[in-house]
């Protein structure tokens, strides 16, 4: 059964300390923005658009603070590109026609020194800088857009059925927390990855995948990832991303940890990755293991999480599938673009309204130009 999700009264602006202090009790969804015109321009409302950016936040939003979801409609017609600087996607059922473009399309999470999304600002809020040089944005949503997801499990020798079972359950709160109409993907993997289920808005056939796994070999982390990338990218939304549950590092794939780092700055793929381990048997593989999901999800423009007990899983899965609720799109077409394949970095600033806080962003760092669909 799904938690209804529309609080729309939990729009408020933060006035002293007094209520910071209430609200993060509640810890409500920080939406500062003024009401929005009901009377924008087809310009600003593309049909079905959808986009992503690039910049890092320097604060991790802490674990505890569990926003409440506050959706509203999806966006339909035409989708986003496939990544930046890549060709969009029109969508025609489950059909997809690639075309090739200069759009650059970014994926911006934004929240306060309290680790809330904040939601609800406008355009001019944000300014993207490509290279440096401000651009013009011609794309921008903040809309609860479904998504298709990719969710890579370890089922390696090192996974036993404990962990699996903790894994279970804490996705299971990340599905009733998700958007109705979000696709999945599993792949497993462990010497070798494969797909266990391909194209499925059936939650409950995909955590019955996991309910007789068996767990052995070694760990073919990167394979896996690459494989969910490719899934992704061919699904049904314009927005994707990967939920990766593992224990360690990769030490069986055919892909190297360059080749796949490379694939991530070529997409607009989020990945966020659950490490599971055991803190009171760390090992130098472990600290390697937590380094390399860090790195492949800072550079997507998600984040690698580390949990200790079953309960802090489940609050993660939980926030993941909020934050990809409460994200923004925005678009932009580089200013003298140039098909030349050179590395491009993006910065994202934000201007809050006049009485706000320091506001966090966090997204890709950039892309690769080049109008070749991947």
């Amino acid at each position: 059964m799904r938690v209804r999700r529309h609080c729309p009264g939990l729009r408020s602006a933060l006035v002293s300390s007094h209520v910071i202090a209430c609200l993060l009790l509640v810890a409500p969804v920080a939406n500062y923005a003024q009401q929005k015109s009901t009377t924008q321009s087809a310009a600003e409302q593309p049909a079905g658009g959808n986009s992503t950016t690039a910049t890092s936040a320097t604060q991790p939003a802490p674990v505890a603070a569990q926003p409440v979801a506050s959706p509203v409609g999806a966006p339909v017609g035409l989708s986003a590109p496939t990544g930046a600087g890549g060709g969009a996607a029109a969508t025609f059922g489950d059909e997809q026609l690639i075309v090739n473009s200069d759009l650059i399309t970014l994926n911006v999470t934004l929240t306060d020194m309290y680790g809330r999304f904040v939601t609800g600002l406008t355009k001019e809020a944000f300014t993207v800088y490509d290279d440096k040089e401000p651009q013009d944005i011609t794309f921008f949503s903040d809309d609860d857009a479904p998504v298709s997801l990719g969710v890579i499990f370890d089922v390696s020798g090192s996974m036993g059925k404990e962990k699996i079972t903790r894994a279970r359950d804490a996705l299971k709160h990340f599905i009733e927390t998700s958007h109705d109409s979000d696709e999945y993907f599993m792949i497993g993997f462990n010497h070798r990855s494969q797909v266990l289920m391909d194209k499925t808005r059936d939650a409950d056939a995909l955590l019955n995948k996991l309910t007789f796994v068996q767990t052995k070999g070694q760990t073919a982390l990167y394979d896996a990832c690459y494989l969910g990338v490719e899934k992704v990218t061919r699904g049904t939304h314009p927005k994707r991303a990967l939920l990766v549950i593992s224990d360690g590092q990769d030490n069986s794939s055919r892909y190297t940890f360059s080749e796949l780092r490379r694939v991530l700055k070529e997409t607009d793929v989020l990945i966020y990755a659950i490490g599971i381990i055991d803190r009171g048997n760390q090992s130098s593989f472990d600290v390697a293991g937590q380094a390399i999901l860090d790195e492949l999800a800072g550079v997507s423009g998600g984040r690698a999480f580390f949990p200790d007990t079953a309960a802090e899983m489940n609050e993660i899965f939980e926030r993941i599938a909020i934050e990809l609720r409460h994200q923004y799109s925005i678009g932009y077409k580089p200013k003298n673009f140039v098909n030349n394949g050179k590395w491009h970095k993006i910065k994202v600033k934000v201007t809050p309204p006049r009485g706000l806080p320091r506001l966090f962003v966090r997204t890709k760092e950039g892309y690769y130009a080049t109008t070749q669909p991947r």
